[in-house]
């Protein structure tokens, strides 16, 4: 039998679990490399999930506390969409994933661990579901996170203004 080590799991596992919004938490901290947050834009950002359902998942999710997708203004709505074709620009020119799953789980029932809206994009690639994550119950994810951040990060302040969305000075 081989053995697959993840030392950092186990600080999820074992970690406190701090209370209230970890959206919002994160955002308050301003400490955006700590925290692995990519992006941010005028009313929505993109930040990287610490325990990844795949190499380079990240999430997009609006600045202000909100549950439901229909309480999204317009233009939270429009930069949200617009940071998810960014995201997908960024993943493909710097991961090269052969596909994606893009999603949101809202509510409860819908799987939803967060009570913050949020989108995921996790990267795919052929032959990435293998016995480890069915039988195992185990992802590996091939590079560190910082790694893969200070990656993703360049690329996003690369990208600049091509494709994302306009700031706006007023609301």
């Amino acid at each position: 039998m081989k053995y697959l080590w993840a030392p950092w799991r186990m600080d999820y596992i074992l970690g406190e679990k701090k209370k209230g919004c970890f959206f919002c938490q994160k955002l308050k901290e301003k400490k955006d490399i700590k925290n692995l947050i990519l992006y941010q834009g005028q009313d929505v950002f993109v930040i990287m999930n610490k325990y990844p359902y795949g190499h380079g998942h990240v999430m997009i999710a609006p600045k202000r506390h909100c549950l439901d997708v229909e309480k999204l203004d317009p233009h939270e709505l429009r930069e949200m969409i617009d940071l998810l074709k960014t995201s997908v620009q960024v993943l493909k020119a710097n991961l090269h994933p052969h596909g994606f799953n893009i999603g949101m789980n809202i509510g409860k029932m819908g799987g939803a661990g967060e009570k913050h809206l949020h989108l995921h994009i996790v990267p795919r690639w052929a032959g990435d579901t293998n016995f480890m994550p069915v039988i195992g119950r185990t992802r590996v994810i091939p590079e560190y996170l910082k790694k893969t951040y200070q990656q993703l990060r360049s690329a996003f302040i690369e990208f600049g203004g091509k494709g994302r969305p306009e700031r706006r000075t007023t609301r």
